[in-house]
């Protein structure tokens, strides 16, 4: 009861305090995924409401918003290029710190709802991303590169924009959808809520979610990071028993 009270006590606060703007109240359908063996991929639900100064919602029109990313990661991407025959690497880039996956959901397009500026600066939109590029390459190589991490990661289904996959009701209550590929890293995420109303945003909330391996799939991630000499040691004498084996069978058959 003292729990629920204090949750009460924060939701009417700003309320009681006569805040200028809007509060948001976050949720997620689940704040941990977990992935087994049998792991296709998941749809994560995240609503909330909108709590506006006086309790009356205005007239005019609000978006929100909704960014789902994580982990953030270094990474270095290569540039093959064919040469007497052979692909061999031409020339590379680093990142310092790119989101691993990031999914946006939007009522509509994003384009309309802020200009170039605003979605720079709380990354709304893929192609508003800050990549933090770490070599010192010049610019249009960099932004080539850019393009072409954004690109792989699209077509693997990790960077994806959802135009049309949230829902207001009465100004105050939304809901949005989000799809988790089969592929996600592991890792913690962020999901970020914005309330946003003639290009501005008047308001943001964070939820965390955790994404983790769990049962076998776990045993053999742990082993692998803990133990990684004996994991390659079993991993080759695995192989290499498979491999007697299938001589065995095939030499009878």
């Amino acid at each position: 009861m003292r729990r629920a009270g204090l949750v009460s006590l924060a939701l009417v606060a700003p309320l009681a305090m006569g805040q200028a703007e809007p509060v948001l109240v976050p949720g997620v359908s689940q704040d941990e995924i977990s992935i087994v063996y049998s792991f296709t991929g998941a749809e994560l639900l995240l609503y909330g409401a909108i709590v506006y100064p006086g309790g009356v919602a205005p007239e005019r029109r609000a978006d929100i918003a909704v960014v789902l990313k994580g982990p953030e990661e270094s990474i270095l991407v290569r540039e093959k290029q064919q040469r007497l025959g052979l692909w061999v690497n031409a020339a590379q880039a680093r990142f310092r710190s790119a989101p691993a996956f990031y999914a946006i959901a939007t009522a509509r397009p994003i384009g309309e709802i802020v200009d170039d500026r605003t979605a720079a600066i709380y990354e709304l939109g893929i192609e508003s991303l800050q990549l933090s590029p770490a070599s010192a390459n010049p610019p249009p190589e960099a932004r080539r590169f850019e393009a072409g991490l954004v690109d792989l990661r699209r077509r693997a289904g990790l960077y994806a924009e959802h135009a049309a996959a949230v829902e207001i009701d009465q100004s105050v209550l939304y809901t949005a959808r989000i799809a988790i590929p089969a592929r996600v890293p592991v890792g913690e995420y962020t999901a970020e809520t914005f309330l946003i109303e003639d290009g501005r945003v008047l308001a943001a909330a964070v939820r965390d979610v955790d994404i983790d391996k769990a049962g076998f799939e776990r045993f053999v991630a742990t082993f692998a990071e803990r133990q990684s000499f004996a994991y390659g040691l079993a991993a080759v004498l695995i192989s290499l028993v498979l491999g007697w084996a299938a001589g065995v069978f095939f030499k009878r058959f």
